[in-house]
């Protein structure tokens, strides 16, 4: 598959071929994870906008299998990373080794520099092992005796973790937790996909059995098409008015930062593209909110304590601010 490169805004004729290539992978992902289109299509909306996502649900229901489908679904590298208590942040990074042949000292890169990098149960590893994934999820780089070195375009962070084990775990502070373009939960399969599964039980790992659909380069391409959809000033408004009512929500002590209003139109974006639109809607923003929201938002604790949800707000700003007019000629 390749694209043409994006001059100026975004044509119908590119769009068409944008969403279509999107089903496409959807569709390849799916052979692997049942009866997710929802969440599949939002993992594949965070890799095309550049950012990182994080997977949090119960164990068993699929979290590595879809970041593990995703990545054979892209023609590039891909590693895993098992967080644990003594990981330590250059197994992560790499290291500088000092070569006796060569009489010098040779950067090997450790296994963030991949197109796709699996972070499996990121909250076990200690918080300094945490911060060796902020500079190179910000920057796309990591800097190691300070020289940087560049992990290469495409690149996404999966992380997972497990909400009920809280033992032996390390909370994610709020700076890396707005650093995930998304968070999303995967959610137990259907009564017609489970019995997909069980049907098909001979099959030890699903993602193993699907090949490469798409070049990374043509990620990159599509990413730079994306960028190209057109957002109406209205719909920016929107953004913004929700970033302010969050702020000042009586029940959170934390709103939505300013990356990540454009985390939020970064995704709107990609999403429109991939419904085949050259524009983006407000039914996008609204969308878009709770897996962009979620994990950006903060309770306070009388919020907590009276059982309030970050969901709920997220409703309560959304049905508080009304949306503007759709204007498809914009």
């Amino acid at each position: 598959m390749t694209a043409t490169p994006a001059t100026g805004r975004i044509t119908q004729e590119q769009v068409t071929w944008f969403a279509h290539t999107f089903d496409q992978l959807v569709g390849n992902i799916e052979k692997a994870v049942l009866g997710k289109e929802h969440v599949t299509r939002l993992a594949l909306t965070c890799l095309l906008s550049e950012g990182h996502m994080l997977l949090e649900d119960f164990p068993g229901t699929g979290k590595t299998q879809l970041a593990r489908a995703l990545s054979a679904t892209v023609q590039g590298t891909h590693s895993r990373i098992q967080f644990t208590p003594d990981l330590l942040p250059s197994d992560v990074t790499g290291v500088t080794i000092y070569e006796p042949t060569k009489q010098s000292f040779e950067f090997h890169p450790g296994p963030i520099f991949a197109t796709i990098v699996l972070a499996d149960e990121i909250n076990r590893a200690s918080p300094k092992t945490q911060s060796a994934l902020l500079e190179v999820m910000e920057e796309g780089r990591v800097t190691i005796d300070g020289k940087p070195h560049s992990v290469g375009e495409p690149f996404m962070v999966i992380a997972t973790q497990n909400p009920i084990e809280q033992a032996g775990t390390y909370r994610l502070p709020e700076a890396q937790l707005d650093r995930f373009l998304m968070k999303a939960s995967v959610g137990y399969p259907d009564h017609e996909a489970t019995i997909a599964v069980l049907a098909d039980a001979k099959t030890r790992d699903r993602a193993k059995t699907l090949s490469p659909l798409i070049a990374s380069n043509v990620i990159v391409e599509m990413s730079k098409l994306a960028d190209e959809v057109h957002v109406d000033p209205a719909i920016l408004g929107y953004v913004s008015r929700i970033a302010e009512e969050s702020r000042r929500h009586p029940s959170l002590k934390l709103g939505l930062s300013v990356r990540g209003c454009l985390a939020y139109v970064r995704c709107a974006k990609t999403w429109a593209a991939s419904q085949g639109r050259t524009y983006v809607v407000p039914d996008d923003i609204k969308m878009l909110a709770e897996p962009i929201l979620s994990h950006r938002l903060l309770l306070n604790a009388e919020a907590q304590f009276a059982g309030t949800t970050v969901e709920q707000c997220v409703d309560q700003i959304l049905g508080d601010i009304a949306p503007p007019a759709e204007r498809a000629s914009a």
